[in-house]
């Protein structure tokens, strides 16, 4: 298989996996959101889900370290892309035609940004 479709496929799962961390974090802080809403509609005392509060906010520190070591992982495998000689924009193929097909399930098309 070519370096470029294995380099590709990589890609796609690391911006996939990086998309679902953000995706929890988001939930989490949803979560957070409406667990303080949800004391205050009640008039709940401020010691009322004390404990469950602080173990989602452990939780979500968590989840930002898991973030950060994506991101250090992603540079890592760039740098390591950059090394095979392969390169690739982040959501495709480096090509002179900008709209050309990519290869995976979703059919993307490529294009310029920035």
């Amino acid at each position: 298989m070519e370096k470029i479709f294995v380099a590709q496929r990589v890609g796609s799962k690391l911006i996939a996996t990086e998309n679902a961390i953000d995706n929890a974090m988001i939930e989490a802080a949803g979560l957070m959101a409406d667990m303080l809403q949800a004391r205050k509609d009640l008039n709940l005392s401020v010691i009322s889900g004390d404990k469950a509060h602080s173990k989602l906010v452990q939780a979500m520190a968590l989840m930002a370290e898991a973030r950060t070591a994506m991101v250090d992982a992603h540079n890592e495998l760039g740098e390591l892309k950059l090394r095979l000689g392969v390169r690739t924009k982040l959501v495709g193929i480096e090509h002179d035609d900008k709209n050309i097909d990519v290869p995976t399930g979703s059919q993307r098309r490529l294009r310029e940004v920035g």
